[in-house]
């Protein structure tokens, strides 16, 4: 489970071994959500502020996020992304 964040208690991580659409894992807690990269389509459950945070963090971080897929779907290492300040 490679970290490739964290802030405000919150950990986003993605999966070398994903499917289709591209998305990330973000947990605070013991809510964990999968979230659509393009879209910011919500799996999972997470208290709304926490949710909202990681959401604003996703839209600042798409083309980090997408170069991060890419580089997991070859099984490469991921690069960290600036957390949200």
């Amino acid at each position: 489970m490679p970290i490739i964040s964290r802030f405000f208690g919150i950990v986003v991580f993605m999966f070398w071994r994903e499917h289709n659409p591209p998305h990330f894992h973000a947990k605070y807690g013991d809510d964990d959500v999968t979230i659509e990269i393009e879209s910011g389509k919500v799996e999972g459950t997470m208290v709304k502020r926490a949710l909202n945070l990681v959401q604003e963090w996703r839209e600042l971080h798409k083309e980090d996020l997408l170069r991060d897929w890419k580089l997991a779907e070859q099984k490469k290492a991921l690069f960290p992304i600036k957390p949200l300040e």
